[in-house]
């Protein structure tokens, strides 16, 4: 049965195709045909229920307000930076730091000793990203994350940090393999120190025989407990090698919640050489990541739990309508991730945020709050202040009994006394469990390109999205070539 139609590439040339989205026997597929190398069709979603779920949670963007190219339609995904086509504004972007590294890792999506050269921006090409970036209008891209190949075997790696707080993102993250990190405590503190708020830590099992890295990943960990830099563990997740780990993953994250802010599971998307039996043999798609988490977790997160990213959008409609003023918008497209929080209990135990409050009618409580603020007026807005905390208490009352009284009491804090310092203490007692499949050649859906929230800056002052930048036309190599300082 046709769901949508959308437009994709051959897998074989890159070539764009017009290409369906359907659904048979309770499963997405996206199907295209190319004049040259015929039919090809591949798993997109797992579970068509949940797919028509989120589904309900399309929000398309206005894109934003100086793009980088006007172009025709028909030239995407050719053209990017960031053109006229694109419906989303920048919520985080990559820049990469080198594409060195000092592990060798079989799936990943950058390896310096495959390219044969370095890439790495000098610090005023990275000041110039940088800029580029808070310059974007309406809102300035409010969260940057340093990447690569190995950040940390950048030695100016503090300064960059230091003149990112100075630029004023009000979030900077480092994508690191830890290395580093474990083996020179006095870095975590550095990079603490020079204002970075987060760590993403590449952590793909608890096991050795799914993390061959395990024992450097704890040390590092240890390292950023003892400095208090938030971390958030980042699996690479693929059938049949550490698919059966993730419950394990999620509860080694909760005894360590004193420093690990969240998990961040990203199924693997085949950006390299992997022919059609590896995908078919080793893709995860979300359902199946969050089915999986289910059960692994005895069904105390369930996959019901989990709510794509433009869920959140009635929360910036409130800014907007009570401050005047733009807000980030979460416009990414509802299939490209999704996301969940647990509360983690003093004797270890955790209870998800569905539990304490009814998720879907405390956004619809904030929808009708903005509405209301809308219409102007100092009296408008106290009604709606007033209506809108009487309904979110009650959606927090439809959660499970003796388990809701913390979580109104936050809520409360906020929108009442507008103390915002309460974000802080939820934040330690809070695991955000998340998931973004990134696109390969195989599953691209040109709609969610140019919905695409995640960019990459480009020394040619370019921002060009995350699944375009790594599969399609692959602009990484193009950058990287382009740029690239010396052979190895």
């Amino acid at each position: 049965m046709l769901i949508k139609k959308t437009q994709s590439l051959c897998p074989t040339c890159n070539t764009v195709l017009e290409a369906d989205i359907i659904e048979d026997e309770g499963q997405i597929w996206l199907e295209r045909t190319c004049p040259i190398h015929g039919t090809s069709r591949y798993l997109y979603w797992s579970d068509a229920a949940m797919y028509h779920r989120y589904e309900q949670y399309e929000s398309i963007g206005n894109g934003i307000e100086n793009p980088q190219t006007i172009a025709p339609p028909e030239s995407c995904p050719a053209s990017c930076g960031l053109c006229s086509n694109h419906h989303s504004q920048t919520l985080l972007a990559n820049i990469d730091l080198t594409n060195r590294c000092n592990l060798n890792c079989d799936f990943c999506f950058a390896n310096a000793r495959a390219c044969g050269f370095v890439y790495e921006p000098e610090f005023d090409e990275i000041v110039k990203m940088m800029e580029m970036l808070r310059a974007q209008k309406p809102v300035p891209v409010p969260a940057v994350q340093f990447s690569g190949g190995e950040p940390t075997m950048r030695q100016d790696l503090v300064k960059i940090i230091k003149k990112a707080k100075a630029l004023g993102f009000p979030q900077v993250q480092l994508a690191t393999n830890g290395v580093r990190i474990s083996k020179e405590p006095e870095l975590a503190r550095q990079l603490r120190d020079a204002g970075l708020s987060t760590v993403y830590l590449h952590f793909d099992g608890i096991s050795d025989e799914t993390n061959p890295f395990l024992a450097i990943h704890k040390n590092a960990i240890e390292n950023l407990k003892k400095v208090g830099l938030g971390t958030v563990l980042v699996p690479t997740v693929i059938q049949g090698r550490n698919d059966h780990e993730v419950g394990d993953i999620i509860r080694f994250a909760v005894r360590n919640i004193s420093v690990i802010r969240g998990v961040n599971f990203q199924p693997v998307a085949f950006t390299g050489a992997a022919g059609e039996e590896d995908v078919r043999k080793l893709r995860v798609t979300i359902p199946d990541l969050l089915t999986d988490i289910e059960k692994q977790t005895e069904g105390i997160i369930k996959k019901d739990d989990f709510y794509p990213i433009p869920c959140v959008i009635p929360i910036s409609d409130l800014v907007e309508a009570y401050t005047g003023q733009p807000q980030v918008r979460f416009t990414a497209h509802q299939h490209c991730g999704a996301a969940t929080y647990v509360f983690v209990q003093q004797d270890g135990s955790v209870i998800p945020v569905n539990r304490m409050t009814d998720v879907d009618s405390f956004f619809e409580s904030i929808g009708q709050m903005a509405e209301t603020l809308k219409k102007g007026g100092t009296i408008n807005k106290y009604k709606a202040l007033l209506r809108g905390v009487k309904n979110i208490h009650d959606s927090v009352r439809k959660g499970e009994a003796g388990k809701t009284d913390e979580f109104w009491e936050m809520i409360s804090k906020i929108l009442i006394r507008q103390d915002f310092d309460v974000l802080r203490e939820f934040h330690q007692n809070a695991l955000f469990i998340g998931t973004m499949h990134f696109m390969d050649r195989y599953n691209y859906d040109l709609r969610r390109v140019q919905r695409c929230c995640i960019h990459y800056a480009t020394p040619d002052g370019r921002l060009i999205p995350f699944c375009t930048y790594n599969s399609g036309p692959v602009y990484r190599e193009q950058v990287w070539k382009k740029y690239a300082k010396k052979d190895l």
